[in-house]
């Protein structure tokens, strides 16, 4: 008689990252295992702090429009320097997941999905008005935690942008620049960089 062939039980099969997770997982959460389970999104932030995910939809178009430009002159700063800049991307801190509008790496993120925030020179916040304690309080406060050498700070209040740059000294961040629209906003570290921050916003739509 003849014997059955072995066949081997499937493997099972991790199911498609999905947002229906957050419904049933109520275990504290990682950014590994939000990178795991968690689709990939062009849309709203998802972000993960002290064990919880935070989702963030997309500011408002002078956000949007002030990310991109300032990210493209500050790339090109960056770049004469040997840095990378690239804006809202994974940065990994411990188990926690943040997603910078800014941010500055000592390497190439090149074929990454993650870098760590050892390699971070310098993140930066656009200020949204939702999220102002965020922006202004507490992403720089868990940055400086963290040791990233230098962070910035774009306010668009009442339509009127400044730029702030800070310095960790002591753990803390120290102003180190800082101009609003109608004069020079002018940087020598990490790398020199200067913009007039009236010529990051378009004009108001009427």
């Amino acid at each position: 008689m003849a014997q059955a062939a072995f066949a081997p039980e499937p493997a099972s099969q991790r199911p498609e990252p999905s947002f229906d997770v957050l419904r049933w997982h109520d275990e504290p959460w990682t950014a590994r295992l939000a990178l795991d389970l968690l689709p990939e999104t062009n849309g709203p932030k998802v972000e993960v702090l002290s064990g919880s995910v935070i989702v963030t939809p997309h500011a408002g178009f002078d956000h949007q429009n002030v990310e991109l430009d300032l990210a493209y002159l500050l790339k090109q700063a960056a770049r004469r320097v040997g840095l990378w800049l690239y804006h809202e991307v994974n940065i990994v801190s411990g188990d926690d997941l943040f997603i910078p509008d800014i941010a500055v790496l000592h390497a190439s993120g090149g074929g990454r999905t993650t870098m760590k925030i050892s390699d971070a020179v310098l993140l930066g916040e656009i200020v949204s008005p939702g999220n102002r304690r965020k922006d202004v309080i507490d992403r720089p406060r868990e940055y400086a935690a963290a040791g990233v050498p230098f962070f910035l700070r774009v306010d668009l209040r009442n339509r009127v942008p400044t730029l702030a740059l800070y310095e960790l000294v002591d753990g803390e961040y120290r102003p180190l620049a800082a101009a609003a629209a109608g004069s020079m906003f002018t940087m020598v570290r990490p790398f020199e960089f200067s913009v007039d921050p009236a010529d990051l916003l378009d004009d108001e739509a009427t």
